[in-house]
């Protein structure tokens, strides 16, 4: 059997090494080795190696197939073939570690002396990329890729230790190779210093300073630990996510979120109207109102003389200690004060508070859909979840556990999707489908439509029998009423959901949502008709923003409550009954209520603070209290979705919900009380006003008369804020920036598709040059045995005394 040609390959010195993970660079590099390998096997020849007896036949009786089968079935190339296919880029690059040992030592090299590397034909072979494909591996001698290990470990410990800490994390090495020629570097060094004795030792500034860097850098990442472990519920969200899934997990995310979004909220506020108001207490010539602890229900008493309502801010700049007119007048200014005028601070607070909540709502669905909805397809999902998951950081037992549980789960989530897509249901399965979810819709509608006919029927009795001010329990009947309702139609909802019997676990959930969302808005919707529309009205000798600040804190508070009620004896006793009676086990965790109870409360806190600037810090701490209570709950009661399914858009959904409807009905109820509603004469920094929106006017008429130099300032408000031309034009530009994205993404795709099918005709053009090749040696291999054989045929034999030659 010929032995394959030895190939030389002369890599020429080039001004700058590509990085090993640098993949455009390493092909270009090695694209001039393939091809001068190339030009070395056409002058040498290409040998074939010698084929059994039946070989031939058998390529001869079998045309169809290109390649021979091996002992086992499998396809066997021949040894040229072999060596063209370990030809190829993708099967030299990183394959070999004496390749990149070498390119590593040259690079070492360089930054040591500045020098050209020796050239690659004087050393060992083990320094050239190896051809390794089907046991074709040239480099035989382990001890020379040992030498030039030596000579790396060698030209490491020149270095510095910022250039070879550098190197080493640059090479495309394993962990444990890095480790060995770490520690070779160090012990080589320290015993080269302990044989030059004092020369090799470093001196005080030297350790001085290589001390200094180390406690720097520990340090650093000491901190950078302690930044990662104050992030709110970070290991109860990986236990939750583990044992409970991403869709239970979901609900905790989302309650994470809004905790994120009132505390922006609430920042402004504290900084420019509770603090200054708190700073330059208004003086109110009646008595202080005792506290009796029904204020912590109610919201009234002791409560309405504080900075929690609208009621107690004032109409004047902070800084005069004057009281109000008996007319109920703006205190006049004072010459030197403050010019702090605290109706236009609360007005452009509140606006600056909702566009930053705006901003970074439109922020957070942008980026949630980016996540969900990438680019591209899921094939190979479950692969990358076997094979890439692991984090191999972990050493702790627990964390391993952790990590594990969270695996298994994701990859319970993907086979669930996928059979999930595999079923298929009958025409009468479908038509008997549909017929049962029109029924339940109706059935849920109807609900919903009594629930509002009820809610509307008893906000117009209290307004017919009003209670008076000194029976402050009273006053917790309509919120009472409201949150048993939302209590109630739920659980209701999820009864007739059970005769709908969803094949997919998300549309069940995404129409329980519906339904649920359906309710509270309505019942929002009404309650908002009846502050605004009736209320107003009949509290002309009162102060109505200060009702509707205290009816939002109750409605508020009762639904904490309830909520408090329903997960710590509601859940229980549904948990035993599903145990004990029904032999289930526990029950699951209702996503779609308990989201829709978080998206509730926080348009309670929207629809609130013009009114009351410190609901955000109430709805801040029930949120905080509530994850505890749910994730106690959870693990107590719950358990683990029967049928797994992968949230993968649920936090888009979430957010999608929380910005539509709620925080855009709230900003609609907000803007509606700022330009059209009369505030109230006898409280709050409106009180002279027809509008809260004229204090912007009031502002815009005192800088005219104040000087040219704020001339500029009436301008913006004249042509930027109350012409609406501005408006119209930067919507425009809004709508045509989400248009071009929208085709930037489609443009995406596109590409995406045509690079996926490019890749898939090169991989079946290399078949078939692979199988032209292989039929062009079969061919020739086949005319040399014929030749062979027609060479080594013996001659027929002769008559005896017949002459060869012809008469």
């Amino acid at each position: 059997m010929a032995q394959p040609p030895a190939f030389v390959l002369n890599v020429p010195e080039t001004p700058e090494d590509p990085d090993p993970w640098d993949e455009g660079e390493m092909h270009h590099s090695f694209r001039e080795l393939i091809q001068e390998q190339s030009q070395c096997v056409a002058e040498e020849g290409l040998e074939l190696q010698p084929r059994g007896p039946g070989a031939g036949a058998l390529a001869a009786s079998g045309s169809d197939h290109q390649a021979l089968l091996g002992p086992e079935g499998a396809v066997v190339h021949s040894t040229a073939t072999l060596r063209i296919l370990a030809s190829m880029p993708s099967r030299t690059i990183g394959r070999s570690r004496g390749a990149i040992i070498s390119q590593y030592y040259n690079r070492t090299l360089r930054l040591r002396h500045g020098a050209s590397r020796p050239q690659l034909a004087d050393l060992g072979r083990s320094a050239r990329p190896s051809l390794r494909l089907y046991d074709l591996e040239l480099d035989s001698t382990a001890l020379q890729e040992e030498e030039k290990r030596v000579l790396l470990v060698k030209e490491l410990q020149g270095l510095t230790g910022a250039q070879r800490d550098h190197m080493l994390r640059g090479m495309p090495l394993n962990l444990a190779e890095k480790r060995c020629l770490r520690e070779e570097t160090l012990t080589l060094r320290g015993k080269w210093r302990g044989q030059h004795g004092r020369r090799g030792r470093l001196s005080c500034y030297s350790r001085l300073r290589y001390a200094c860097v180390l406690a720097g850098r520990d340090l650093g990442l000491g901190l950078l630990a302690g930044l990662q472990a104050l992030a709110p519920w970070r290991y109860a969200l990986k236990r939750i996510g583990g044992q409970f899934g991403s869709s239970v997990l979901s609900y905790f995310l989302f309650l994470k979120t809004l905790l994120a979004f009132n505390a922006l909220l609430l920042l402004p506020l504290l900084a420019f109207i509770v603090g200054v108001q708190a700073a330059f207490p208004p003086a109110h010539p009646g008595s202080v109102r005792a506290f009796t602890g029904l204020e912590l229900l109610t919201g009234g008493g002791r409560f309405t003389d504080t900075v929690m309502y609208y009621g107690y801010y004032s109409n004047a700049t902070l800084n005069q200690l004057c009281a109000p007119p008996p007319d109920g007048g703006q205190c006049a200014p004072e010459e030197g004060g403050l010019p702090y005028n605290m109706p236009l601070a609360y007005l452009f607070t509140v606006g600056v508070a909702f566009f930053i909540t705006c901003i970074t709502l439109v922020y957070s669905m942008s980026r949630s859909f980016g996540e969900s909805y990438r680019v591209g397809s899921t094939l190979g999902a479950h692969a990358i979840t076997v094979f890439c998951c692991w984090d191999h950081k972990v050493t702790q037992k627990w964390a391993s556990r952790l990590q594990h549980d969270n695996i298994r789960t994701h990859l319970k989530e993907l086979l669930a999707e996928w059979q999930l897509r595999q079923g298929s249901r009958s025409v009468c399965g479908r038509l008997r489908q549909v017929a049962v979810l029109v029924a339940v819709w109706l059935l849920c509608l109807g609900i919903t439509f009594g629930c509002t006919v009820a809610v509307y029927a008893f906000s117009e009795l209290t307004i017919e029998s009003p209670v008076s001010a000194e029976r402050e329990g009273a006053q917790l009947a309509l919120p009472l009423v409201v949150c048993l309702l939302n209590l109630g139609a739920p659980y209701l909802y999820r009864c007739l959901a059970a005769l709908e019997r969803h094949e997919s676990p998300v549309l069940e959930v995404y129409v329980a949502i519906c339904r649920n969302l359906i309710l509270k808005m309505v019942i929002l919707g009404i309650l908002c008709y009846h502050w605004l529309g009736r209320r107003v009205g009949t509290l002309k000798d009162q102060c109505w923003e200060n009702f509707v600040g205290q009816e939002l804190y109750r409605l508020m508070v009762m639904d904490f409550l309830f909520t408090l009620l329903d997960t710590l004896f509601g859940e229980l006793v549904w948990r035993l009954i599903s145990e004990k009676q029904l032999k289930r086990g526990k029950p699951e965790f209702d996503i779609a209520r308990n989201v829709l109870e978080l998206i509730y409360g926080q348009t309670l806190t929207w629809l609130g603070v013009l009114f009351s600037p410190l609901l955000p810090a109430m709805q801040i701490i029930k949120l905080l209290l509530l994850f505890y209570v749910k994730k106690m709950s959870l693990m107590a009661n719950c358990q683990a979705p029967r049928r797994p399914w992968l949230a993968c858009h649920m936090s888009t959904v979430f957010i999608s919900l929380l910005c539509f409807p709620s925080f855009l009905g709230a900003a609609i109820f907000l803007c509606y009380a700022v330009w059209q509603v009369k505030p109230s004469s006898l409280c709050g920094p409106f009180r002279t006003l027809d509008t809260m929106y004229e204090a912007g006017k009031v502002w815009v008429r005192r800088l005219e008369k104040a000087g040219p130099r704020v001339s500029w300032l009436p301008w913006i408000h004249r042509y930027l804020v109350e012409n609406t031309f501005p408006i119209y034009l930067v919507s425009a530009l809004l709508l045509a920036v989400i248009y071009l994205n929208i085709q930037v993404v489609k443009g995406q795709r596109k590409v995406i598709c045509l690079l996926k099918e490019q890749i898939s005709n090169e991989g079946e053009d290399k078949i078939f040059l692979i199988n032209q090749l292989h039929s062009v040696y079969e061919r020739k291999d086949r005319g040399r045995g014929e030749q062979l054989h027609n060479t080594t045929r013996p001659w027929p034999p002769q008559a005896h005394g017949e002459s060869l030659l012809t008469p």
